[in-house]
């Protein structure tokens, strides 16, 4: 279930001090970046933040949570996001430190992934095709 719009602009309030904070629906949740960089995830109403090997120190009260997860050919698939506490809500400064760390390991994970490739420029010195012409005559219309 997606983030309701109430919740969505309370996140955008919240997580403003990082930068431009943007919600988009996908696959039935709601995705949270930072400068187009996605830190967490909301369902039902629910943060999660990303989570990696560096920064899972400081999610540690997040652990006592199931992490996000789906069902995949009847098999419970973990997410690297944890559910934040609902204390981080009252404690701005926390939620900031925690949301950071969530940006980082965004920020880690993005920087492995593949380049998208780039298409290939045109060649120097020739004119780009144009559609393949057919040498048979065309026939006019009756």
């Amino acid at each position: 279930m997606v983030a309701s719009d109430t919740y969505a602009e309370f996140l955008r309030e919240q997580l403003a001090p990082l930068g431009r904070i943007t919600l988009r629906r996908m696959f039935g949740k709601t995705g949270v970046f930072c400068d187009g960089v996605m830190l967490g995830v909301v369902t039902e109403n629910t943060l999660y933040f990303r989570v990696d090997d560096q920064n899972s120190e400081t999610f540690r009260e997040a652990a006592a949570f199931p992490p996000l997860n789906y069902v995949k050919q009847g098999q419970t698939i973990d997410l690297a996001f944890w559910r934040a506490p609902e204390r981080l809500f009252d404690e701005p400064d926390e939620l900031a430190t925690w949301a950071r760390a969530a940006l980082a390991a965004a920020h880690r994970v993005a920087a492995k992934r593949p380049a998208p490739k780039q298409p290939k420029a045109p060649r120097q010195g020739k004119a780009p095709r144009q559609g393949k012409r057919s040498s048979r005559a065309v026939r006019p219309r009756r």
